[in-house]
Order: structure tokens, then sequence, then C-alpha cells
């Protein structure tokens, strides 16, 4: 671990330290507020009994199932989207209708249309990654700098060469921040979902520990969507080096 990275985790350890002190000082029910040790010693039971591992997998593989569906659609509707401008002028607008919805915005639409089953949140990562993705991928392939395009127009690079070796990998920055962002948006949304709509994943598990006042497993819950969330973030992070590590060389 870096240095740097141990300086990150003190701030970390004062939260965990005060948290800990006032959980145990008495100042407020621990029912309501329990020390951190508490948490820790539930989130292993949960761990150990299987129930965090069930639910978590089932919220996994739903965000999985979502997000790469979405993303992948995303992208390549809005290459095109961006690239042609007739394609541009005709679903942009659609675009920028949509993107600005809140994906559980449309939660009561879908439980209507598709109801309360194991494609409803799927259908609600989706939505959540398709609109920003497609909308930030269009926008990095208009915003390439048109000097390459007509470089290589120039050297006789036919559209889909230009497309594929030039104007896609000058906008990976811009969709690696559209799949970077949404990859953490998705947890937070398949939480909320789960927690109105379906009986099994991680928000489901809160929703029952919330109805049986236990603090200490809705917080193991918020451990877990915060691990999630930061490790899917970092992960594309990672990637976008990798992928775009010739920028550098």
């Amino acid at each position: 671990m870096k240095k740097k990275d141990l300086y990150g985790l003190i701030p970390i350890a004062v939260l965990v330290i005060i948290w800990e002190v006032i959980g145990l000082s008495g100042i407020f029910p621990k029912a309501i507020f329990p020390p951190a040790s508490e948490v820790a010693k539930q989130f292993y039971l949960l761990i150990k009994s299987g129930i965090l591992a069930e639910n978590f997998m089932a919220s996994f593989l739903r965000v999985i199932a979502g997000f790469s569906l979405g993303a992948a659609l995303g992208i390549f509707i809005g290459t095109f989207i961006g690239w042609n401008k007739y394609l541009d002028r005709t679903f942009s607008p659609v675009i920028s209708i949509f993107y600005p919805i809140p994906a559980l915005g449309w939660l009561p639409i879908l439980m209507l249309w598709i109801g309360t089953n194991e494609a409803l949140p799927i259908a609600i990562i989706f939505i959540c990654s398709f609109f920003p993705v497609a909308y930030t991928t269009a926008n990095g392939i208009k915003n390439v700098d048109r000097k390459f395009v007509e470089v290589a127009r120039t050297l006789g690079a036919s559209k889909a060469e230009i497309l594929k070796k030039i104007v896609f990998p000058l906008a990976l920055p811009y969709v690696f921040t559209g799949l970077r962002l949404e990859a953490g948006m998705a947890w937070r949304v398949i939480i909320a979902a789960e927690m109105v709509a379906i009986p099994t994943g991680i928000g489901a598990l809160m929703m029952r520990a919330e109805n049986l006042i236990r603090m200490d497993v809705i917080i193991s819950c918020l451990i877990v969507l915060s691990l999630m969330t930061f490790l899917f973030e970092k992960l594309f992070i990672h990637l976008e080096k990798a992928a775009t590590k010739w920028r550098s060389e």
C-alpha cells in the first residue's frame, strides 16, 4: 500500500474511533446507534450465516446484467450518434430528454409494465446506465479534434478505419467517465429498487432489518454498498489507464 493511501485511512480510523466511543457512551440507545464493534460483529455473523452472501449475489448479478447491457448499448448508440450528423440530429434530442430523468423515476411505470419480478431491477439498472453512457460517449466522439480526422482522410483511411482507429480511441476518456460514474450509480439505484419492489438483495435485507429495528444489519449493508461502489469506480479507473496507456507513451 502506498504512503498516500495510508494517509487516506487516517480520517476513516478516527471516524470509527469516534463512532465507537459515542456508541459505548450511552448517549443514544444501542438499538439506534450501535458501536462500531457491534456492527463489525454482526457483519461477521451475516457473512458466516450466508445471509449476506445470498443477498449480495442477488444484487451483484442484477447490477452486472443491467449495467453490462445498458453500457454496451449506450457506447454503441452514442458512438454512432456522435459520428453521424444525421443520427445526431435525430436521436440527440431524445437522449437529452431522457438523460436528466432519474432512473428511479421509471420505477412506478416499470412496475406496471413488467411487474415486480427479476426483470424489474435489471431494467432500472439498464436505464440508469444506458442514457448517461450514450450521452457521454456521443459527446466524446463529437469533441475529438477534427484535424486528426482530416489527416487520416488525406492518407486514404476509410470512415470505418477513422472511427475505429482514431476517433473512438481519442474519445475513450469520455466513455470511461460515463462508465465510471454509472458503475457507482448502479449500486445506489439497485438498493432503492430492491427496497421498494424486490424480496431479495441488499436493499431487501435493509428493509427487513428496518422493520426489526436492526441498525447493525442496516449499517453492515451500507458498508457493502460503499465498498462495491468504491471498487466498481476503481475498476474503471484502472481499465481506463490500461486502455489509454498509449496516450502517455
